[in-house]
C-alpha cells in the first residue's frame, strides 16, 4: 500500500451521551443527532458495556425500523434478534448483524446471558431516499466470516465493511460505501494507515487504551479512552499510532447529501414520510 502523503487531521473530539434505551439498557451515544449532517451518512453510534445484568437484561423488546440500516457489532455477549419478515440469529463474540430496515421491520434484540460482560456498537447508516422503501434484509455475520489482516507494523484489522490492506471486507455497499474497521495495535510503536477518498466523512473512536491522530505535518494530537475524534476532510487518508493494545473503530462513508427526517426509529427525507411511517406502524401495516 502507498504511504499516504496528507493524512487527516482531527477536527475535532466528541464525549458521548451517557443514556438508556430499549427496555433500560445503559449505553452511550456517542454518534448523536445534532452530528448526522457532519458525519453523513451515519445516523447514530451508541457503545454498550458492562459487566451488570441490570444495565443490559431487560434488552431490546420489539420495535419498529424504517429507512436505514443497523449494524450491530458484539465484542463479547450473547443477543438474540427476531424480526417481523421471520429472520432470527444470536449475535454473538466478535460477530456482526447487519439489518436493512428498509420499508420496515419490526425487531427485537434481548440478551442470551444473565451475567458477564456484555460490550459492542450498534451504528445507524443512512439509506438514500431511492431505497428507503426497499425490501427489508437480514444477516447474521459470524466472527470467523470477517476477514482479517495484519499489517507490516503488526496491527491486526478486522475488516467488517469496505477495503483495507487489499482486503475486502464481509459487507460492502454501493452510495454510502462504508468502510468499517476494528483495530488492534500490539505495541505502542505501531502505526497503521488507512487511504479514504477525501470527501468521505470519517470518525475514529477508543475502546481501549489511547490513540494518535498523524497528521500531514507530523503532529500527533491524542484520542482518549471513550472519545470519538472527527477526522477533517482534506487529504488522502488516516494514520493512526496507539498505546500498547489499544483498540478502536474507525468508521468512513460518502455522504448522501439528502434531507434527513427523524422521528424515532424511522429516518426519511420529509415530514409527510415520516408521518406515514408512523400511521403505518400504529395501524399494523410496518413489518407486513
Amino acid at each position: 500500500m502507498d504511504t499516504l502523503t496528507h493524512p487527516r487531521r482531527i477536527e475535532r473530539l466528541i464525549t458521548g451521551q451517557a443514556t438508556r434505551d430499549g427496555a433500560g439498557v445503559k449505553l452511550t451515544r456517542v454518534l448523536t443527532q445534532d452530528l448526522q449532517q457532519r458525519l453523513d451518512p451515519f445516523l447514530m453510534l451508541d457503545n454498550f458495556a458492562s459487566d451488570d445484568p441490570n444495565d443490559y437484561g431487560a434488552g431490546f423488546p420489539d420495535h419498529p425500523h424504517r429507512g436505514f440500516e443497523t449494524v450491530t457489532y458484539m465484542i463479547a455477549g450473547r443477543m438474540r434478534h427476531q424480526d417481523s419478515a421471520g429472520n432470527e440469529g444470536l449475535l454473538q463474540n466478535g460477530g456482526v448483524q447487519w439489518m436493512t430496515a428498509g420499508r420496515g421491520l419490526i425487531h427485537s434484540e434481548m440478551p442470551e446471558q444473565e451475567d458477564g460482560v456484555m460490550e459492542g456498537f450498534q451504528l445507524w447508516l443512512n439509506l438514500r431516499g431511492a431505497d428507503k422503501m426497499c425490501a427489508p434484509g437480514y444477516r447474521d455475520i459470524q466472527s470467523a466470516e470477517i476477514p482479517e489482516v495484519t499489517t507490516e507494523q503488526g496491527v491486526l484489522a478486522r475488516v467488517i465493511a469496505g477495503h483495507s490492506h487489499g482486503t475486502a471486507g464481509a459487507v460492502q455497499r454501493a452510495h454510502t460505501e462504508p468502510v468499517y474497521l476494528d483495530l488492534r495495535w500490539p505495541a505502542a510503536t505501531a502505526v497503521f494507515e488507512q487511504p479514504l477518498p477525501q470527501a468521505h466523512n470519517a470518525f475514529i473512536y477508543v475502546y481501549r487504551g489511547s490513540v494518535e491522530v498523524i497528521d500531514g505535518e507530523g503532529t500527533a494530537a491524542a484520542v482518549p479512552l471513550h472519545r470519538m475524534a472527527i477526522l477533517a476532510n482534506e487529504g488522502d487518508g488516516v494514520r493512526l499510532r496507539a498505546s500498547a493494545q489499544a483498540q478502536a473503530i474507525l468508521i468512513a462513508g460518502q455522504p448522501l447529501r439528502e434531507p434527513i427526517a427523524q422521528y424515532g426509529p424511522f429516518v426519511m427525507n420529509t415530514r409527510e414520510q415520516l408521518m406515514q411511517a408512523v400511521d403505518d406502524f400504529r395501524s399494523g401495516r410496518l413489518g407486513h
